[in-house]
This record gives C-alpha cells, sequence and structure tokens, in this order.
C-alpha cells in the first residue's frame, strides 16, 4: 500500500500581459466614467457623452474579444457583428420589420444610407458579453439565451435613446409592459435578431479561451453595471419606474442564474 500526495492541477492560463490588461482596464474604465456622467450632462455634451460611450464600450468589448479568445475571433466578431447590425438596421429603418417603425435622428453622427454608424457598435458591445454568458450558462442554447439577453438589455436602451431623441417611434398596436413609448414590436425585433445574431456567433466563433487570455471579469462587470445602472438611473435620474421594473425583472431572471455560475460553478473556460 502506498500513500500518494494529493496536488490539484494548477490553472495554466497566465493572463494577459500588463500593456494589454492597462489599455484594456483603460478603454472600459473610461466607458463606465461616460455612463457614470450620463445623468448629469446636458445638451452637446451629453450627446458626444452618448457617442464616446458606446464607441469606448464598444472598444473594451473588441479588446477583451482580441486579448481573450485571439486574432481570428476578434476579427469575425466584430465584422459578422457590424455586417449584421448594418443589414437588420437597414431593413428595420426602410420596411418597419422587424422592430416596427422608427427613425434616427441627425445628433448620432455619420450614418450609412441612413444607419448611424455608431449603431452597429452599440451591437458590438452588447452582443460580446452577452455571447459568452449564454456560452457559459447555457452552451447547447447560447442562441436563445443570447437572443433573450440581447432583448432585455434594449428594455433599458430604448427608452432612454427615445427619450433623448436620438431616434423615434411610430407607435403601432401595444406597448411594452411599463414603457407606453416603446412598441412591443422592437421587442419583438430585438428577441428576433438576437437569435439570429446569436446562432452566426455561435456557429462560427472558437470557443475556447486563449491559454494566455482575458478572464472575463470586464464583460461580465459590464452585464451586471448594465443591470444596476439599469434599474438606478430610471428609478432616481430619468423617472421612469415602469423602465426600472420591466428591465430590471427581465434582465435580472437572465443573470442572476449567470452570475451564480460564474461565482460558484465550474472553472472560468470563457
Amino acid at each position: 500500500m502506498s500513500i500518494r500526495q494529493y496536488r490539484p492541477k494548477r490553472n495554466s492560463r497566465r493572463g494577459i500581459g500588463a500593456k494589454s490588461a492597462l489599455l484594456l482596464n483603460l478603454t472600459f474604465l473610461i466607458a463606465i466614467l461616460l455612463q457614470v456622467t450620463y445623468p448629469l450632462v446636458h445638451g452637446e455634451t451629453l450627446r458626444l457623452v452618448t457617442l464616446f460611450t458606446v464607441y469606448f464600450g464598444a472598444g473594451a468589448m473588441l479588446l477583451h474579444a482580441l486579448f481573450s479568445f485571439g486574432l481570428r475571433y476578434f476579427l469575425t466578431f466584430g465584422l459578422v457583428t457590424f455586417l449584421f447590425a448594418l443589414a437588420i438596421e437597414q431593413i428595420g429603418s426602410r420596411t418597419g420589420w422587424p422592430f416596427g417603425t422608427y427613425s434616427y435622428s441627425q445628433t448620432l453622427g455619420a450614418s450609412i444610407y441612413g444607419v448611424p454608424v455608431i449603431v452597429p457598435f452599440a451591437w458590438i458591445m452588447l452582443a460580446h458579453p452577452v455571447l459568452i454568458a449564454a456560452r457559459k450558462l447555457t452552451p447547447h442554447w447560447a442562441f436563445l439565451y443570447g437572443g433573450l439577453g440581447l432583448m432585455a438589455w434594449d428594455l433599458f436602451l430604448d427608452p432612454q435613446m427615445v427619450d433623448a431623441g436620438r431616434w423615434s417611434w411610430k407607435l403601432k398596436g401595444p406597448s411594452v409592459p411599463l414603457e407606453s413609448n416603446i412598441p412591443l414590436s422592437n421587442a419583438f425585433g430585438w428577441l428576433l435578431a438576437g437569435l439570429g445574431l446569436m446562432a452566426i456567433l455561435n456557429l462560427v466563433l472558437p470557443k475556447e479561451r486563449r491559454k494566455n487570455g482575458a478572464n472575463s471579469f470586464i464583460p461580465d462587470f459590464l452585464l451586471g453595471w448594465t443591470l444596476f445602472s439599469g434599474i438606478v438611473g430610471n428609478l432616481f435620474f430619468f423617472h421612469r419606474p415602469g423602465v426600472a421594473v420591466i428591465g430590471g425583472v427581465v434582465m435580472g431572471i437572465l443573470l442572476v442564474p449567470y452570475f451564480f455560475a460564474v461565482t460558484f460553478g465550474k472553472p472560468d473556460n470563457a
């Protein structure tokens, strides 16, 4: 009989280099600080804060994609998401399907055939953390969880942008519960488009994180921050308790199991 000493296998993931980490963290921090200032500014300053929040947020998610999953993932994710978002927004703004009838204002900067360039970057900012969560929590149903996640995020986003005059709706039919200025068709459109985008991304993107890749802290933080700021902002700054309730409930139902899995579940591999 022999006694062997058990030594747990070490996590071989080494993280990323100091310069890469600094760039990623700084880009993400700027995006969060810009969001913090959103309820405190007005006019042209608010417009610029809106634009730079999205660009820095999308930049942080693209950097995380590059540092965590590698160049192929970064290029494929960025290109597929940008082109998908641009195509679905072109269709939606021209035909009213699948979101409903809406139009963009001129305050969102440069556009491509009527769709502001910033809009596909907002999709990039949304899609990366949602896909990571979907793959970890529901790997066999990632497209479904991801589609629901994008829809839930927009329950906070759309009322805020409509109130700021970034786009407007021609209301037809029922509205989103507790959000009288947003048509229910928009939630359906986001769910449908989200299912399609997540199915494509889940199919074409590699699933394993690089051995020296960044962990999922930053995209996870963005998810948690979106839920927290959406509830607090709508309750105390934007005076839209209905948005806080419906967005908080739907997004919370999706995120609580994910954060439980991240905290108590299997080690982070994505």
